[in-house]
């Protein structure tokens, strides 16, 4: 072999090398996530077969457990990841504090992280924990190894920067940790006069418990489940996981509607993060609630509905190519012909209400006038997408030969 030739062998030898080499170990994350459940596992059921819990102690588990899920939810996350309401200045501090105990990192890096995630979302090479590359690693994996997709780059979080409560908690960081982990659960134990019950059920057991309820948001919220909004992401609405979230299960809602301090939109679904944001704003300490209009949601669902009937469709056709099906192909046209002539409708509604708006003649939307003409136009849609439900259960049946 020439040395030219064994020159290029060898470095195509070290760029695959290179490419195969796994990332270096995060230790301190890879010691704190793989530690904690494994000593409670063990020192939990040895403690509670030799001595026993105070039922104080399992209840002050479940309170503090929700304390730092609300303070990840409606703290780092509709807060301060993406700026879905204002918080005042006492209920960011509280909100701080809680989401410190779930030691998910700090505010800073966890909010920037996931303005990534939601940019770059299942890119496998940008997004940070991407399902694409395995449930393992989208639940824990990601935080193990210092990966390149979860490099960190504060250009997307110049208003974090800014936010001095933000900052206070990136900068002692580490002293709140253990603050919130140690001095609480120690205290509380000390309290109720159950110290080992406060340090392993409210201390060691609440975090594990913080930790894997909320991880699954990035697993299991972006496998299992529906997608009635969009299929042009992983993510899904599951109300078993909104239980488990607090309220962040609604997932497929949430990344086509990232500005909207709701993941359960519907007054029905479980979302504890929207109901303590909304009670706030009633006694003024959080304001600017951010809501996609209901018409823009409608929309995104009629639009599924009508992608969702076109593939059974297809389907039926390639199953049962003797069966006649223009029937059910003629109402789907009757129906996405309905829904083109109220999206121009709409389109020219608004064009006219934004013309009157310019020319300050309008009152309090011109006596109702356009808001009922807008509520009108919002509740085609909503029939529309019942008598698109009806329809595609009527596909799902058998059609007779």
């Amino acid at each position: 072999m020439s040395p030219a030739r064994l020159l290029l062998a060898l470095c195509a030898w070290s760029v695959s090398m290179s490419q195969n080499q796994k990332p270096p170990v995060n230790w301190l994350a890879a010691s704190v996530l793989l530690s904690t459940p494994i000593i409670a596992l063990i020192a939990i059921p040895w403690y509670a077969m030799n001595h026993d819990f105070s039922t104080s102690a399992w209840v002050l588990m479940v309170v503090y457990l929700y304390m730092n899920g609300l303070g990840i939810t409606a703290g780092y996350h509709r807060l301060w990841a993406h700026k879905a309401y204002d918080a005042h200045w006492s209920v960011q501090i509280v909100l701080m504090l809680w989401g410190t105990a779930a030691i998910q990192n700090s505010i800073l890096n966890w909010a920037s992280g996931h303005r990534v995630h939601h940019r770059f979302v299942d890119d496998v090479d940008k997004d940070p924990y991407s399902v694409n590359r395995g449930f393992w690693f989208s639940h824990i994996g990601w935080m193990l190894r210092d990966y390149p997709s979860g490099r960190l780059d504060y250009s997307n979080s110049p208003d974090l920067l800014k936010n001095k409560i933000v900052m206070f908690q990136h900068k002692y960081y580490l002293p709140l940790v253990l603050l919130m982990n140690i001095a609480v659960p120690m205290l509380v134990g000390y309290a109720i006069g159950d110290f080992w019950g406060g340090v392993l059920l409210v201390g060691l057991l609440r975090l594990v418990l913080s930790h894997h309820f909320t991880f699954f948001i990035n697993s299991l919220a972006h496998m299992w489940g529906t997608r009635p909004y969009t299929d042009e992401n992983t993510a899904r609405d599951n109300f078993w996981l909104a239980l488990l979230t607090y309220g962040e299960g609604y997932h497929n809602f949430h990344h086509i509607f990232q500005y909207d301090y709701r993941n359960g939109v519907k007054w029905w679904q479980f979302d504890p993060t929207k109901w303590l944001i909304f009670a706030l704003s009633c006694v003024g300490l959080t304001s600017n609630l951010k809501r996609i209009p209901n018409f823009t949601i409608r929309k995104a669902q009629l639009l599924m509905q009508f992608k969702r009937a076109q593939e059974q469709l297809e389907q039926k056709q390639r199953l049962l190519p003797n069966v006649d099906i223009e029937a059910l192909k003629q109402r789907i046209a009757q129906e996405y012909d309905a829904f083109v002539a109220t999206m121009n409708e709409w389109g020219k509604l608004k064009e006219e209400w934004y013309n009157e708006k310019k020319e300050a003649v309008m009152q309090k939307w011109e006596d109702a006038a356009f808001k009922t003409r807008f509520n009108e136009i919002e509740y085609r849609l909503k029939m529309q997408s019942k008598r698109m439900q009806l329809l595609m259960q009527q596909m799902v049946q058998p059609i007779p030969a």
